[in-house]
C-alpha cells in the first residue's frame, strides 16, 4: 500500500471535513424556537441542497430527516470514492451496515403491517443511490420491490438474492412461530461484523486500532441489548439471543451480568470497559437508558475514533471521517425531534454526542 494514495484520499477529504458543523452552530440549533428555525439555519450548510430538493414533498421535522438521510449517503460515496483500491474492501463492509438498517426498518413496518408510504421516506437512500452505498448490494429500485412485499416472509424471500437472506432465512421459522425479529437482526448482525473484523486484517499494520474500534461496537450493541432486556424483565434464554458474538467482552460475561438485580448494579459490571460512572447518576435520576448510549458512543469516539485521525496516511482516517459524518447525522436527527417534541433544551443537550 503506497503512502501516496493515502495521501491523495487525505486532501481529498480534508476538503469537505470544512462542512462539518461546528459545535457552535449545533449549540445555536439547540437554541432554534422550532423545526421550522431548525430549517432556515440549515439551509446555509452543506444540507441545504438536499432540504430545497425535498421541500416540495415534506415538511419540519420529515423534511430534516430526508434531507439528512440522503446526505449521509451523499457523504459516504465521497469517502468511498476516496479510499484507495486496497482499503475499499473494508469500506465497503463497513457502509453495508446501512444496508441492515433498511433491512431492520423494513422488516419492523411488515412486522407491524405498516404501509410503503410510512417507510420509504425513512430509508437511507437517495433516489438512484444504492441504499448501502459503498456495499452496492441493494439498488433503490430493489428495495422499492422488496417493499412492495406484504408480509415479513416476503422480504425475506427477495433478499434470498443477497447473503442477507441466506442468514434471516435460518431464523424465518423461529420468527413465525415466536413474532420476535431478534434473532433474525442480532444473527444478521453478527454475520455484519464477522465480514467486517476480517476485511481489517490485511493493511500495513495500523488497522488494529480499527479492530479495537468495531469490537467496542460489538460491546456497546450487546450492553444496550441487556440493558433494554433488563429494564424490560425479559428471561435470560430470551436475551441470549440477540448477543453478538466478536466484542471485546465474552458471552458468558455479559449473561453473568445479567443475574444481578437490575440495570444499575448492571451498569456497574462495564464500568471498567466504558467508564459509566456519570451516567449511572444521570439515570439515577432520568430513568432513561439513552443517559448510557450516549455516554458508552462518547467514550468510543473519545478513546478509539480520535485516535484514527492521528494516524497519518492510512486507512484510520477514513473510518474516522466516516464516523464524524456519522455522529452529525445523529446529532442532527436527535436536535430535531428534540425540538418536534418540545423537550428542553438541556434535555436535548444531554442527548449529544458532542
Amino acid at each position: 500500500m503506497g503512502a501516496s494514495q493515502y495521501a491523495s484520499s487525505f486532501g481529498r477529504l480534508q476538503s469537505i471535513a470544512i462542512n462539518f458543523l461546528s459545535e457552535e452552530f449545533l449549540q445555536n440549533l439547540l437554541k432554534a424556537n422550532s423545526v421550522t428555525e431548525m430549517v432556515k439555519q440549515l439551509e446555509s450548510t452543506w444540507y441545504g441542497e438536499e432540504i430545497k430538493k425535498s421541500a416540495s414533498v415534506y415538511k419540519e421535522a420529515e423534511l430534516l430527516e430526508v434531507a439528512f438521510n440522503r446526505h449521509i449517503v451523499e457523504t459516504n460515496k465521497i469517502i468511498s470514492e476516496a479510499t484507495p483500491f486496497s482499503g475499499k474492501n473494508a469500506v465497503r463492509a463497513y457502509l453495508s451496515k446501512w444496508d441492515l438498517y433498511n433491512i431492520e426498518l423494513i422488516l419492523s413496518s411488515k412486522a407491524m403491517g405498516r404501509e410503503i408510504t410510512e417507510t420509504e421516506s425513512l430509508l437511507i437512500s437517495s433516489r438512484n443511490v444504492p441504499a448501502g452505498i459503498a456495499a452496492g448490494n441493494i439498488s433503490h429500485d430493489e428495495i422499492k420491490i422488496i417493499l412492495a412485499e406484504t408480509t415479513v416472509d416476503g422480504v425475506v424471500s427477495k433478499l434470498t438474492k443477497y447473503d442477507y437472506g441466506v442468514v434471516l432465512m435460518k431464523h424465518l421459522d423461529e420468527f413465525q412461530k415466536t413474532g420476535d425479529l431478534g434473532p433474525m437482526m442480532s444473527a444478521l448482525h453478527e454475520a455484519y461484523y464477522q465480514k467486517l473484523l476480517e476485511s481489517l486484517k490485511f493493511f500495513q499494520g495500523d488497522e488494529g486500532s480499527i479492530r479495537e474500534l468495531i469490537r467496542a461496537e460489538i460491546d456497546k450493541k450487546n450492553i444496550l441489548n441487556l440493558l433494554k432486556a433488563k429494564e424490560s424483565n425479559l428471561e435470560k434464554d430470551v436475551i441470549t439471543k440477540h448477543l453478538v458474538e466478536g466484542g471485546r467482552i465474552s458471552s458468558k460475561e455479559l449473561l453473568d451480568s445479567y443475574e444481578v438485580k437490575d440495570v444499575i448494579e448492571m451498569v456497574g459490571k462495564f464500568d471498567s470497559y466504558f467508564k459509566l460512572t456519570d451516567a449511572i447518576e444521570q439515570y439515577k435520576t432520568s430513568k432513561s437508558l439513552i443517559d448510557f448510549e450516549v455516554a458508552i458512543t462518547k467514550f468510543i469516539f473519545t478513546n478509539y475514533v480520535k485516535k484514527l485521525r492521528n494516524i497519518a496516511l492510512s486507512i484510520g482516517t477514513i473510518f474516522y471521517f466516516l464516523f464524524r459524518a456519522e455522529n452529525e447525522h445523529e446529532n442532527l436527527k436527535r436536535i430535531t425531534y428534540g425540538k418536534r417534541y418540545d423537550l428542553p433544551i438541556d434535555k436535548i443537550k444531554g442527548m449529544l454526542l458532542f
